[in-house]
């Protein structure tokens, strides 16, 4: 398990949250799908969404963001997701990037910048823990948002069609 700590909030009890995430893509690129499930206090909450053209390593990275977005006040947070690119890059590799202006060990521009960026100032309100599991391992809640984010792909592929087919109807 591998921590990035924040400022906590001071004075009263600080919320813990878990957050488990996945990305899925049919084809890399290709139209993908992202799913979160956050847990609090016995409380539950699950999103998803849906983007026609993207990646794998994009969809891994906007689960978490749509998740800590959810937030509304400083947490403490444990992020559960079976993307080594979202811990690592957590973790290891963005204060390099960071001291580097944004280039990777090869001096070639980070891929998913934006994401990056966006991501790093979700967290700095939290205490985040993050940790990885194997996917496809039988954890059910990775199993659940695996399941959710392939659904979104499905929707989102669905209501496509069935825009295109009504505007040749017209």
């Amino acid at each position: 398990m591998k921590k990035k700590q924040a400022p906590g909030q001071p004075g009263g009890k600080t919320p813990t949250v878990e957050i488990f995430t996945d990305g899925a893509c049919f084809g890399n690129p290709g139209p993908g799908g992202y799913a979160a499930i956050l847990k609090s206090g016995g409380k539950e909450k699950e999103i998803s969404g849906y983007v026609p053209r993207t990646t794998n390593n994009r969809m891994e990275l906007t689960a978490v963001i749509e998740a800590l977005r959810m937030l509304k006040r400083p947490c403490i947070v444990r992020v559960i997701t079976d993307s080594n690119y979202v811990v690592k890059g957590m973790t290891e590799w963005i204060d390099g990037w960071i001291k580097k202006k944004w280039r990777n060990t090869r001096k070639q521009p980070v891929l998913n910048r934006d994401l990056w960026e966006q991501l790093l100032a979700l967290t700095r309100p939290h205490s985040i823990e993050w940790k990885w599991v194997k996917g496809h391992h039988g954890h059910p809640q990775n199993e659940r948002c695996d399941k959710m984010a392939k659904n979104a792909i499905e929707e989102g592929l669905a209501r496509q069609k069935g825009l295109e087919n009504h505007e040749n109807a017209e």
